[in-house]
């Protein structure tokens, strides 16, 4: 028996794409929102405001001088001793070197054809090695 007025509901197979839209900008923004970028990590170097040139004698630097092999010559104030180390070995020759003279200056000086990272190592045993007084400089042949 059949009912009048009644309708035969048509049930569909396919995906409604009406708010495929909506849902795909909805996720875009979704992600834009919540998606953090890190921050560029540089070297913590505080540089004074205006360059100011200061005597210091001799006696209170030690030269670093980095190579474009990765070899570091140390040469300790008037002394024309020379010495090669790795970069790595620098953190125990500034330690030393501070624990014998409190003045002490670190002029790290970097040959043009050096790759960065040599002075980026060098620069990151200074600082853990607890350097306050650097002076960075490039090396004139």
């Amino acid at each position: 028996m059949a009912v009048l007025g009644s309708k035969k509901s048509k049930v569909s197979d396919e995906i409604p794409s009406s708010s495929m839209a909506d849902i795909a900008f909805l996720l875009l923004i979704f992600f834009l929102v919540t998606t953090t970028f890190p921050k560029d990590k540089g070297l913590a170097i505080v540089l004074p405001e205006q360059s100011v040139e200061q005597d210091v004698s001799q006696k209170n630097v030690l030269h670093v001088i980095i190579n474009p092999t990765g070899t570091v010559t140390i040469k300790r104030g008037e002394q024309q001793q020379e010495q090669q180390v790795r970069p790595n070995d620098v953190e125990a020759i500034w330690r030393q070197g501070f624990a014998e003279n409190e003045n002490l200056l670190a002029a790290v000086k970097t040959h043009p054809d050096t790759p960065y990272r040599f002075m980026v190592d060098v620069l990151d045993a200074l600082q853990t090695a607890g350097a306050k007084k650097i002076s960075l400089q490039l090396l004139e042949e």
